[in-house]
């Protein structure tokens, strides 16, 4: 019998990351939401940071802020960051780790330098998504799942391996539990590797390059960028020419409306105006800032 190749899908945009600064003295890079892609539904922001070098001392994160009607995904490359919630969630992100945070209803949360890193020094690098939460599901009860590296699966592809994070990658589950269908598969090949990845028909789906240089699809894809494939079904194939890491986002599209005031992302200004009471009334917790 005859052997066919894949289809795979039309790279449909590139979108270049922007600079952001989503906090005082942060600043990422931000392929969406930007000029050339508002989201890739139900991603609805993609954060790089670093890499950046940090001094013996050097302390520093994000202090106690809000959040609702959506998850957060932070991925550590290099580095560490200390978790604290007013769930009383602690957690430590170490690189290859991943902390998925489910605000949904409400919850107030800090992010700060890893304790030994800062009293050693050293490098920080990761990446944070925003994921959004039908509407059905954004007054549930807050969430937290702490996955450290050792949970991630390593699939070997030619010349490297995928790390399934959530979703379901040649019949290894990721172990992130998720509100809707999605995959988040972090792709790390050497040069001359290849991983074929198979998405569902009308699924979205976008492949962002961490660092090295490779084809999407046979596009050439510039590092901190974004490519968005035609949502048909079909694969996508990453070809790395240098040691390189991918991250490849796809969900299934929630097809809602979405309003956003800052940390906040609902369905209509009413929710929106309702989130901004409920914090200000302390509904959504409280946490000290870091001493």
């Amino acid at each position: 019998m005859l052997q066919t190749s894949p289809r795979l899908r039309d790279v449909t945009l590139i979108a270049p990351a922007h600079k952001a600064q989503p906090a005082p003295g942060l600043v990422v890079d931000r392929p969406f939401p930007g000029p050339a892609l508002d989201q890739l539904d139900p991603f609805l922001m993609l954060d790089h940071f670093g890499p950046a070098s940090i001094r013996p001392g050097d302390a520093g994160g994000l202090n106690p802020h809000p959040h609702r009607g959506f998850e957060t995904v932070t991925i550590m490359l290099e580095g560490a960051m200390e978790h604290h919630d007013s769930q009383g969630n602690r957690g430590v992100i170490r690189p290859g780790g991943v902390q998925w945070m489910t605000a949904a209803r409400g919850i107030v949360h800090a992010e700060y330098r890893g304790q030994e890193l800062v009293r050693q020094g050293g490098t920080l690098h990761g990446i944070q998504l925003w994921v959004n939460l039908p509407g059905r599901y954004k007054m549930n009860p807050p969430g937290y799942q702490d996955l450290g590296p050792e949970r991630i699966a390593q699939v070997p592809v030619t010349g490297g391996v995928v790390r399934a994070i959530a979703g379901e990658y040649r019949g290894v589950a990721g172990p992130a539990s998720t509100f809707t269908p999605l995959a988040v598969f972090h792709v790390r090949l050497e040069a001359g590797g290849k991983a074929q990845i198979p998405v569902a028909d009308r699924w979205n789906a976008g492949a962002y390059l961490i660092r090295g240089a490779v084809q999407a699809n046979g596009r050439p894809l510039q590092e901190r960028a974004m490519a968005v494939f035609a949502d048909a079904g079909g694969d996508i194939e990453i070809a790395a020419s240098a040691p390189s890491d991918v991250l490849v986002l796809a969900g299934q599209p929630i097809g809602e409306p979405v309003v956003s005031w800052g940390p906040f992302v609902m369905n209509t200004r009413e929710e929106i105006m309702t989130a901004q009471r409920d914090y200000a009334l302390g509904r959504m917790g409280s946490l000290p800032d870091r001493a």
